[in-house]
C-alpha cells in the first residue's frame, strides 16, 4: 500500500506545530530546572565554565572545615593562656604574701658599736676634740756683732752688740681679740681687768721674747709656745680656740710672724674614716666615708642611703650606740665582713664582726606552707597547658598548626606552638628551709612570675595576631566560594519570568498551531462530504 500522501499545507501546518512542541517542552524544561544549561549540548562553553567554578567552589568550601578547626585550635591555645595567666597572677600573690608574712628569723645578723659622744640621728660623727696646731714663724736674729738666732731670752729692746730684737717692736699685736701693746713708756709687762697685755720697751727694760710667748699663751689658754733653735717663734693654738693675729707697727713682721689665722685640728670619733661592707646577701659592697664633704656620711638618712644596696640598714640608739643589721630582703644572710679605717685598732667598728641570724620556727614555718602553696600552682601550671588541644593539637604544648586555604595548596599558614608548662615560662619549684626565707627570695621570685606574665601576654599576642588571619582567611573563603557559585549560577541558570512568557506564548502558538492544522484538513472533509 502506498503511503499516505499529506497535502503541502497540512505538513507545513504539522511542521510548526512540531517545532513549538520541542520549544515548549525545552522552555517547560528550563522552568523545571531553573537551568537555562544542562548539558554540554545546551551551551558547551557555558556548562564547563560553571562546571570549573563549581568545582573550585566544592574544593574551598571542603577546606573550610580544616580552617574552622584550626581557628578552635587557636582558642583553645588562648583559653590556655588566659588560665595560665590566672594560675601566674595566683603564684605571685603567694610570693607577695611571702613578703607581708613575718620574716624566718627572730633576730637579723647585726654589729653594735660603742656609744658615740655627742652622736644624734643628723650628726653621726660625734662631739669633736681639737688638738692644738702650731704658727711657726720664719727665722729671726739678734743685733749681736755677728748675728745669731734669737731665744725666749733674747730682750725686746734693741741694743747694739747684743742679745736683743735687730729693732724694737712697735705698735699693737692682736691674738685672739686681745691686745699686746708695745709701750716705749714703761719698762714692764701689764694686764688689764680685759686681758689685754702692756709690754714694756722703754729704755731699760728687760722683758724678753719669752714673756711675748707667755702673754700670748695667756691669751690662747695655751702653754709650750716656745722659740726654734732657728730663732723661730713656735705659738701654739690650743684647743680652745683657733689662733688669729694682726698687728700694727712692726708688732707682727719684728718677730718673724705672718697675720692670719691658724685652725685647731678637730676631730670626731668617726670624722674622715671609711668604713666597707661586704656583700651581703644579693646586695653590693658597702664603701662610705664619714664627714662632712661631698658624697661623705654625716646624718643617719646619709648611712641608710648608703647601706641599702647592700641590704643594710643601720639605727641609733638614745645613747649614742649606732647599730648595723641586715633588712628583711636579706634576713637569712650575715652581715658582710667589715673593713676600713673605722674599724682600725682603737676605733669604734675594731673587732666587729656581724652575729648570725637567730631562726623563728613559727614564722619558717608559715613560709614553708607558702612555698608548698606555690610548688601546687606551678604543678597545675604545667597540667593546664597540656590540657589545652583541640582535635589532637596543642599549642602550648609544642605542637604546630598547618592551615591550607585554597584548592592548589600554595597558600598556607603555619603556626608554630611553644612549650608553656612551669620548666617552659622558666618557673622552678621552691625548697621549703632554702626559699621564702627573707623578702630578697620572694623578690627573686616574684621577678621571674613577672618574666613568665610578659611570656604569656607575648604569646597570647601572638596567637590573637594569628587568629585574626584565619578568620579573615575564612571570610574571605565563604564570600570567595559565593562569588564562584553565582558566576557559575549566571552562566547557566534561566530567567523564570522570560521562560514563563515563553511557555505562555508557545501555548498559545501551538493552539494557533492547531487550528491552522484544521483548516488544512477543510478540503479534504469536502471531498468526504461528496462521497457520503
Amino acid at each position: 500500500m502506498s503511503g499516505i500522501v499529506l497535502s503541502a499545507s497540512v505538513r507545513q501546518n504539522l511542521l510548526s506545530l512540531q517545532s513549538t512542541a520541542d520549544l515548549l517542552a525545552t522552555t517547560q524544561n528550563r522552568l523545571a530546572t531553573g537551568k537555562k544549561v544542562n548539558s554540554a549540548l545546551d551551551n558547551p562553553t557555558n556548562f564547563f565554565t560553571a562546571q570549573s567554578l563549581d568545582n573550585r567552589a566544592s574544593d574551598i568550601n571542603n577546606l573550610l572545615d580544616g580552617i574552622s578547626n584550626g581557628v578552635q585550635v587557636l582558642q583553645a591555645a588562648n583559653t590556655g593562656i588566659t588560665s595560665l595567666q590566672k594560675l601566674v597572677d595566683s603564684a605571685k600573690s603567694v610570693a607577695n604574701q611571702a613578703l607581708q608574712a613575718a620574716v624566718g628569723y627572730s633576730q637579723k645578723s647585726q654589729v653594735t658599736t660603742a656609744a658615740i659622744t655627742g652622736a644624734t640621728a643628723d650628726n653621726l660623727l660625734g662631739t669633736s676634740t681639737y688638738s692644738s696646731a702650731q704658727l711657726t714663724g720664719t727665722a729671726v736674729n739678734n743685733n749681736l756683732t755677728t748675728p745669731a738666732a734669737i731665744t725666749s731670752a733674747t730682750k725686746l729692746v734693741s741694743a747694739a752688740n747684743s742679745d736683743t730684737l735687730a729693732a724694737t717692736p712697735t705698735g699693737v699685736l692682736t691674738v685672739n681679740g686681745k691686745t699686746i701693746t708695745f709701750s716705749t713708756s714703761q719698762t714692764t709687762s701689764t694686764t688689764d681687768a680685759s686681758g689685754n697685755v702692756t709690754l714694756g720697751t722703754g729704755a731699760g727694760s728687760n722683758l724678753t721674747v719669752g714673756d711675748l710667748l707667755t702673754a700670748i699663751d695667756g691669751i690662747t689658754g695655751a702653754t709650750g709656745s716656745s722659740v726654734s733653735a732657728t730663732g723661730q717663734l713656735q705659738i701654739n693654738t690650743g684647743t680652745a680656740q683657733d689662733l688669729v693675729i694682726s698687728g700694727t707697727g712692726t708688732s707682727v713682721t719684728a718677730f718673724g710672724l705672718t697675720a692670719g689665722t691658724t685652725a685647731r685640728t678637730a676631730t670626731s670619733p668617726l670624722g674622715g674614716l671609711t668604713l666597707t661592707i661586704g656583700a651581703t646577701g644579693n646586695g653590693t659592697a658597702t664603701n662610705i666615708t664619714f664627714g662632712t664633704g661631698a658624697g661623705q656620711v654625716k646624718s643617719l638618712n646619709d648611712l641608710n642611703t648608703q647601706l641599702a644596696a647592700n641590704n643594710l640598714q643601720a639605727s641609733l640608739s638614745s645613747t649614742g650606740a649606732l647599730t648595723i643589721s641586715t633588712t628583711n630582703d636579706a634576713a637569712s644572710a650575715t652581715l658582710g665582713t667589715i673593713g676600713g679605717t673605722a674599724a682600725g685598732a682603737g676605733k669604734l667598728f675594731a673587732g666587729l664582726a656581724g652575729s648570725a641570724p637567730v631562726q623563728d620556727p613559727t614564722a619558717l614555718a608559715n613560709r614553708a606552707n607558702l612555698v608548698d602553696q606555690y610548688n601546687n600552682i606551678l604543678d597545675q601550671i604545667t597540667t593546664t597547658a597540656q590540657d589545652a588541644s583541640y582535635n589532637g593539637i596543642n599549642l602550648l604544648n609544642g605542637d604546630q598548626l598547618k592551615l591550607t586555604f585554597n584548592e592548589t595548596g600554595s597558600s598556607t599558614l603555619k603556626i608554630q606552638g611553644v612549650t608553656f608548662n612551669a620548666a617552659g615560662l622558666n618557673l622552678s619549684k621552691l625548697s621549703s628551709g632554702t626559699d621564702f626565707l627573707d623578702n630578697a627570695s620572694a623578690n627573686a621570685t616574684l621577678k621571674t612570675l613577672n618574666n613568665a606574665s610578659g611570656l604569656l601576654r607575648t604569646q597570647a599576642s601572638t596567637l590573637g595576631s594569628n587568629l585574626s588571619i584565619v578568620q579573615i582567611r575564612q571570610d574571605f573563603s565563604k564570600n570567595l566560594i559565593n562569588v564562584l557559585q553565582t558566576g557559575s549560577s549566571n552562566l547557566t541558570l534561566a530567567d523564570t519570568n522570560e521562560e514563563a512568557a515563553n511557555s505562555q506564548a508557545l501555548s498559545t502558538r501551538q493552539s494557533i498551531a492547531v487550528s491552522a492544522l484544521a483548516l488544512a484538513n477543510q478540503s479534504q472533509q469536502s471531498v468526504l462530504q461528496l462521497l457520503r
